[in-house]
């Protein structure tokens, strides 16, 4: 069995993603690993090329900025990593730049792995999320954070990367069947100081929307306001090994009340169901789960 993994990278320096970090998360499990790395208005290319592993190869690609509205760009340079790999990996193992595997889970997925690669119905791997929010010590646990996603797919022509990037599906356009990995993804996109946080916000908006957009919507400054969250629980799990250095170097303070939870009458009834069923209402999923 072989396995690919891929990402794409673009200013990645100038807003403090732990692309670094995300790889190696995951370069155990891997053959070989790809990064589409965009050219960029800052070091990022020299970032990657500091990677020191044999098994990261990367491509140079130039974004589409007219494809900016509704992140379609992301997808479109996905594709482009993707098509990178080697034709002979069964996996291909996708990681975000703001995304971590724990250690703990690499034997789990390296068993789903194996147990499906002869199963053509299982096309994907489904992942658990945790969603770190203004530090490492709390996460969010409210509905506008996406519970699962597909993270490993069938090394497959026909399947493409969705939307703007979150998952996958095969054309012409239908979701993947997948099984789920006993994993989970740490993501720490909302987990920078401030004033990098801020930067990745317009980074993030501008590949979503237009000018006039940003104008009315995007709140300027220089340092991003993380106190308009609806919820958060407080972690007590640890971390990845790979992170250790960057939590080490963290240079602010957040703190926050988990007990104040900003929701309308609807959306408390609906945390309160969820979390005393595990079933969340009305819940969007880009696959369709293999019993």
């Amino acid at each position: 069995m072989k396995v690919s993994g891929f990402t794409i990278a673009r200013n990645v320096v100038r807003a403090d993603y732990p692309l670094r970090e995300a790889v190696f998360s995951v370069l155990p499990l891997c053959h070989e690993f790809i990064i589409a790395v965009g050219k960029s208005e800052d070091e990022t290319l020299e970032y990657v090329r500091s990677f020191d592993d044999a098994r990261i190869k990367i491509i140079e690609t130039i974004w589409d900025d007219s494809l900016r509205e509704g992140g379609r760009v992301l997808a479109q340079e996905t594709d482009k990593a993707k098509a990178a790999v080697s034709s002979d990996s069964d996996w291909l193992f996708y990681i975000q730049a703001d995304e971590c595997l724990h250690e703990k889970y690499v034997s789990n997925v390296q068993n789903a792995m194996e147990k499906h690669v002869q199963n053509p119905k299982v096309e994907g791997l489904l992942f658990d999320y945790e969603h770190f929010y203004g530090s490492y010590d709390y996460t969010g646990d409210s509905r506008k954070w996406y519970r699962r996603e597909v993270r490993i797919i069938r090394n497959r022509p026909d399947i493409f990367s969705y939307r703007d990037a979150q998952g996958f599906r095969k054309l012409p356009n239908e979701k993947l069947q997948v099984a789920h990995c006993n994993a989970e993804i740490f993501h720490y996109g909302w987990v920078k100081h401030p004033r990098e946080q801020q930067q990745k916000q317009m980074q993030f908006h501008r590949m979503w929307h237009d000018d006039a957009y940003m104008q009315k919507h995007v709140e300027s400054g220089e340092q991003f306001d993380y106190s308009g969250i609806d919820s958060l629980a407080k972690f007590e799990g640890t971390h990845p090994a790979v992170m250790k250095e960057r939590i080490q170097r963290m240079n602010w303070s957040f703190d926050y009340d988990i007990s104040n939870k900003k929701f309308s009458l609807k959306n408390r009834f609906l945390y309160f169901v969820e979390k005393l069923t595990g079933w969340r209402p009305g819940e969007y999923k880009n696959y369709e789960l293999l019993k």
